[in-house]
């Protein structure tokens, strides 16, 4: 078994194959539903690899799809338990080690597939193809009154969005995010290849901008006048690349040298004859010349980088940048409101991540409480 991706005339079509080498056909639909909705190539392409799993999990317990059960999906948990990880990307949290000594797959990522699989069997459900209960059953969670961080719904307990949880999951670790320090920074920007790779890397830092955003930014999008970038939703990336956020923003930059850097790039080292409205595109001159720039190259131009710089981590990665950018505004003073208004968050639980590496109100009241300790001496 395993997923096929083919590019044709009409986009990118994303497969199971079975292994006879035959697509899945209920699969097929299942993909070319979430393709509809305005899912991006490579989310379609993350539910198909979540997909492989369960359909593995299918063959060596001899069922059907449309057989498996609550009771049976108990056993899902423990077979993605025993599965190794096949992925050859950068780890972005320690992995661990499956009884064959091969990486296992981690907790988020089998959270990831359990939430695959339950949304698969809802649009089955929903289409009438599947009349039982969803496998991964959905309980009423009544924990959001108690816990704080929780994500709560607008009108509380009035609102007709009832909180639920999966009865299916893996207990993972809340991990902070680990900004760069100015050492491995400056070592970064040092062996970078070109003034592409630090305009780019710019725009992460110094805006806070996802690698996505950066890479389907437009010419139009930058206002050097004004000192700010658009963030737009955008859908044209050949590459399949989209911003994460389905809402748009305008970010300021009102350093120095992020917007230079852009504005010198596109003067003097963008191709002249490009006629691609994307800034950044692949440059020398090899077949994809002119191209827009895809996420898997500034993967490699990140990691290469990073390796020459002698920081190379798993948890080193572009969108580290961003980490980076957050931590510093929140440190340097910036409420919590307009740091999620900048960095484009839906929700302020993701916002407050950031607040847990660096809590001014925690500081402020140890820094009290040790200079009364200090008095009573």
């Amino acid at each position: 078994m395993r997923v096929q991706v083919i590019n044709g005339a009409s986009g990118r079509e994303v497969q199971l194959l079975d292994g006879s080498g035959c697509p899945v056909v209920v699969v097929s639909r299942y993909l070319a539903y979430l393709g509809a909705r305005g899912c991006s190539p490579n989310t379609v392409r993350a539910y198909a690899h979540d997909l492989l799993h369960l359909w593995r999990f299918l063959e060596k317990e001899r069922l059907a799809w449309n057989e498996l059960q609550p009771r049976s999906a108990m056993d899902v948990l423990t077979f993605l338990r025993s599965e190794s990880s096949r992925a050859t990307g950068q780890r972005l949290s320690l992995s661990a080690v499956g009884p064959t000594g091969e990486p296992a797959l981690s907790a988020p990522t089998i959270n990831r597939i359990l939430a695959g699989v339950a949304g698969f069997y809802e649009w089955a459900i929903a289409s009438e193809l599947f009349d039982g209960v969803n496998p991964i059953e959905r309980r009423p969670d009544p924990a959001w009154r108690r816990v704080g961080e929780r994500h709560r719904p607008f009108a509380g307990e009035a609102s007709r969005q009832l909180a639920q949880r999966r009865v299916l999951k893996v207990r993972q670790p809340r991990r902070l995010p680990r900004p760069l320090s100015d050492e491995h920074v400056n070592a970064l920007f040092t062996h970078l290849a070109g003034l592409r790779d630090r305009a780019m890397l710019l725009l992460m830092l110094n805006g806070g901008l996802r690698p996505g955003e950066v890479l389907c930014l437009h010419l139009e999008d930058i206002a050097y006048g004004r000192r700010r970038v658009f963030v737009r939703v955008r859908d044209d990336h050949p590459g399949g690349v989209r911003p994460k956020s389905r809402s748009e923003r305008v970010v300021d930059l009102l350093d120095t040298e992020t917007l230079a850097a852009v504005s010198e790039y596109v003067m003097h080292v963008r191709p002249a004859d490009a006629d691609s409205v994307f800034v950044f595109l692949v440059g020398g001159n090899g077949a994809r010349q002119c191209e827009p720039l895809s996420y898997a190259a500034l993967a490699r131009l990140f990691a290469r980088a990073a390796t020459r710089a002698g920081i190379r981590e798993p948890w080193v990665t572009p969108h580290a940048l961003r980490h980076t950018h957050a931590t510093r505004m929140w440190e340097g003073g910036m409420r919590e409101l307009t740091l999620q208004r900048r960095l484009g968050h839906a929700s302020v639980e993701s916002t407050r991540l950031y607040t847990r590496v660096s809590d001014h109100e925690v500081v402020a009241d140890y820094v009290r409480a040790l200079g009364q300790n200090g008095n009573q001496r």
